[in-house]
């Protein structure tokens, strides 16, 4: 599998800005020296592995156990205003299309199924899974418990979540200080509360049985600050997709 290293050299200000995972708003550098050093302390011995090419000879890939194929959708290359995205601005997709499904996984005496079908389009979370590249497109092979749920439209708010999972409606960030100042959108610091939107099932216990999970719609909820995965609905709102356990307190 071919490799790349990551080095300080290879990373400027604005690509640390859309590295996965990493927030823009809590990212402060005052100049290029800061930017290399917090670059080399960061991602010093991290390597990126390049996708697993599937040889033509091969026509198909059948997942196993819990593991399921996704059909990773295309980056976005355009803005919803028409404007052509440079290769370090585009979002890295979160998202795909499932084309084929394990036989599941057997819990205690209980079999437990695969919770999508293949035709699926599903949200998954961030560095889950293999890559391979396969008749010319990118695939993704991850475990049924990476998915983080399914989109039943093209718009976030109506996604279903899977398994312990939860959607949250994030609340505006507060537009002045307690002092009156009106803030700039760069010094406005990003909640960690929301309305819950939608809960998933639950998680499975040593039996196979689900547990229904105690957060319940319409919450609302304080969760943790670097959890889950993060996306913006078709109105602009803020929503974002995390574990149960992630959520530390319901507030009332």
């Amino acid at each position: 599998m071919a490799t790349a290293q990551l080095t300080a050299s290879s990373i400027s200000a604005r690509s640390l800005a859309s590295f996965e995972g990493l927030r823009p708003s809590n990212s402060k550098f005052g100049s290029p020296a800061a930017v290399s050093l917090v670059a080399h302390r960061s991602f010093r011995g991290l390597v990126v592995k390049a996708a697993t090419t599937v040889a033509p000879k091969y026509t198909s890939i059948k997942p196993l156990g819990d593991r399921v194929l996704v059909k990773i959708n295309t980056m976005e290359e355009k803005t919803g205003g028409g404007i052509l995205l440079p290769t370090t601005a585009q979002t890295k997709p979160q998202g795909g299309e499932v084309v084929a499904v394990g036989e599941g996984k057997t819990i205690g005496k209980t079999k437990v199924g695969i919770s999508v079908q293949t035709g699926a389009e599903v949200v998954y979370s961030k560095y889950a899974g293999t890559e391979v590249e396969f008749n010319g497109t990118k695939h993704l092979i991850l475990k049924d418990d990476d998915i983080v749920g399914i989109l039943e439209t093209d718009d976030v708010k109506d996604l279903k979540p899977l398994n312990d999972r939860v959607l949250i409606k994030v609340a505006e960030a507060e537009q002045k200080t307690a002092g009156g100042l009106l803030l700039t959108e760069a010094s406005k610091e990003k909640p960690s509360i929301g309305e819950v939107i939608a809960v998933g099932p639950g998680t499975l216990d040593e039996e196979g049985n689900r547990k229904p999970l105690s957060i319940s719609k319409g919450s609302t909820v304080l969760y943790s600050k670097y959890a889950g995965n993060d996306f913006k609905g078709k109105d602009g709102s803020e929503y974002i997709a995390l574990r149960a356990s992630d959520v530390i307190a319901i507030l009332s």
